[in-house]
């Protein structure tokens, strides 16, 4: 599942053209700049092909440049909107400048915090590794051995290491430290159990696995206890309050309270979303790492990489809201139609990975009672080839096909365990799944130290058990804000949405003096919601799971699906009732 060079060099592409726009940007402010050594350091853990003062520079070029936009933008706007138009020109110039110093550090952040997300797993395969041989130089190394970020940096410590008397564990220990304390202690307590008396080794390597999870449970339940007023509040005020809001805007038109259809677009489609972008961002900066999604490329092979599904699904759906929306106003069938394209489209686009996914965590569902019987028999004397076919047909699930597909691969091509489970033509092949991979590696350097390390299969069973379990208790940590942000974006803000627009419609026919009109209002609630519904599942997904690209593209597009049904079914219902 390597990526091809072309997908290599277009992935390189869009780096390059960033930086040569920064720095032509950057030239249009030539003073000095200062900078922070946060930012340095974020652009270079980032790989960013600028320095710290060129993007500064450039933050503050495409300032003046959104200055002077502005100031043509209020010399030919109507004297009614110049104010609202001189005011979005300077937030927005002020958000450039500040977004150059603090976004590659928020970046820089966002992406440690995913790194992060594979501690537990990483120390976990350094003490699995200890059990069989102590020496620290192996466990360092077969640590390095997965695919994620975490561990291509602990390689390079590894690699640096190289030929002296150290493993590279402590140097990486000490490079994270100040982002993950319970790692750095976890890998220094599993390189002095190299050098620690028999008797006391698994003690030691137990304190290890000890302190990784016990680190990962404290800081999540700590996240969850501090995320639910900031939580809270955003959906007090960017949810509850403006839709509150929406039925009595007619009456204050019609009152005399000055209000625009531009202002209000203004407010339900930029204002708005912009302050629950911001909180959300905020909040899934403080996120801490636990438990990434197993990574799926376009180039896994039931991941097909063609487009033309996801065009002819969002192409359809939009069709069959057009017919839909026939019988109802006209203004209806612009949300019927960009939620239903969006949302179908995403959902095409996505499945695939997220069917590919679910495979793997069944895989994995099993896992524990898998290296359970397998570790049992081969400390009774049986080889690992002999113990994954005989524990096969006793493994539920996919577990145990995996475990059979892996014992056939065995016996037709003739291949030692790993090439059964991680060659090309292995069990896992195909398979993300890191644990998963890391079981079977152990299974075969197992294969090579014999009956001896059928103790450290099942202490692995044992390990994999806790891993699962502190990540379902990390979920739960979350589930009830979480819960409420994913009900709100797909049913009950959109239901909300609907209902209130055919009040606001009732009461504008029912008033005197000039309404509001209704197909304006429909229509800025109407991208209010949709943008409701994006936002908030992506806030949800990624404090759940770790704010993961494909999963947050599949969520957001089920919850625009539903969030049209929901809208129109809250206006159509009202509208019946009144």
């Amino acid at each position: 599942m390597t990526a091809s060079p072309v997908s290599g060099r277009a992935a390189g592409l869009l780096p390059r053209l960033l930086a040569g726009l920064l720095v032509r940007l950057a030239r249009l402010w030539p003073r000095s700049v200062e900078t922070g050594d946060d930012l340095r350091r974020a652009l270079a853990y980032l790989d960013a092909d600028v320095d710290a003062e060129t993007t500064v520079r450039a933050g503050y070029g495409t300032a003046g440049v959104v200055g002077v936009a502005g100031v043509l933008a209020v010399a030919i706007a109507p004297g009614r909107l110049r104010f609202l138009v001189a005011t979005a020109a300077l937030a927005l110039a002020g958000g450039v400048s500040h977004a150059a110093r603090r976004g590659p550090v928020a970046l820089a952040t966002a992406r440690r915090t995913a790194a992060l997300g594979a501690a537990p797993a990483l120390v976990a395969r350094a003490v699995l590794r200890m059990r069989v041989e102590p020496a620290s130089e192996r466990a360092a190394a077969f640590a390095a051995s997965g695919e994620e970020r975490l561990a291509a940096d602990l390689r390079e410590h590894v690699r640096r290491a190289a030929g002296t008397p150290q493993s590279g564990l402590a140097s990486f220990g000490a490079a994270w430290a100040e982002w993950n304390p319970p790692l750095r202690r976890a890998v220094l307590l599993v390189e002095s159990a190299a050098d620690a008396p028999a008797g006391e080794r698994e003690t030691t390597l137990d304190r290890a696995m000890t302190a990784m999870l016990d680190g990962t449970r404290d800081r999540m339940a700590e996240f969850a206890e501090e995320v639910r007023g900031p939580a809270t509040a955003l959906y007090a005020f960017g949810v509850l309050l403006p839709l509150a809001l929406v039925a009595v805007l007619p009456a204050a038109r019609v009152a005399g309270v000055a209000l625009s259809v531009p202002a209000l677009v203004a407010l339900y489609d930029l204002g708005l979303p912009a302050v629950l972008v911001a909180g959300g961002a905020w909040l899934l900066v403080r996120r801490p790492a636990a438990f990434p999604p197993p990574e799926v490329s376009r180039e896994h092979p039931e991941v097909p990489d063609r487009r033309w599904p996801t065009v002819v699904a969002g192409a359809g759906a939009g069709v069959l809201a057009v017919v839909a929306t026939a019988p109802f106003p006209g203004w209806t069938r612009w949300p019927a139609v960009v939620g239903g394209a969006v949302g179908a489209g995403l959902v095409v686009r996505f499945r695939p990975v997220k069917r590919v996914r679910d495979d793997a965590r069944a895989v994995e569902n099993h896992l524990t009672d898998a290296l359970y019987l397998v570790g049992r028999r081969v400390s009774d004397g049986a080889s690992v080839e002999a113990a994954v076919e005989d524990a096969a047909p006793e493994v539920a699930g996919r577990t145990g096909e995996t475990l059979a597909a892996a014992a056939g691969v065995q016996r037709r091509l003739r291949v030692g365990v790993r090439e059964a489970f991680l060659g090309d033509h292995g069990a896992l092949a195909d398979v993300p799944s890191q644990q998963a991979r890391s079981a079977a590696a152990l299974l075969a350097v197992a294969a090579r130290e014999g009956r001896p390390a059928g103790r450290a299969v099942v202490s692995m069973a044992d390990h994999v058990d806790d891993l699962q379990r502190v990540e379902r208790e990390a979920r739960r940590e979350l589930a009830s804000v979480t819960g409420t942000l994913r009900n709100t974006a797909a049913v009950f803000g959109p239901l909300v949405g609907g209902a209130t627009i055919a009040l606001a419609d009732g009461m504008a026919r029912g008033t005197l003096g000039e309404p509001l009109p209704t197909a304006a209002l429909g229509l800025a609630v109407g991208g209010y919601v949709l943008l409701l519904a994006a936002i908030l599942t992506a806030l949800a997904t990624g404090l759940e799971r770790g704010f993961d690209r494909a999963l947050v593209g599949y969520r957001v597009g089920v919850a625009l699906l539903s969030a049209v049904g929901s809208f129109f079914a809250g206006f159509v219902g009202v509208g019946f009732a009144a």
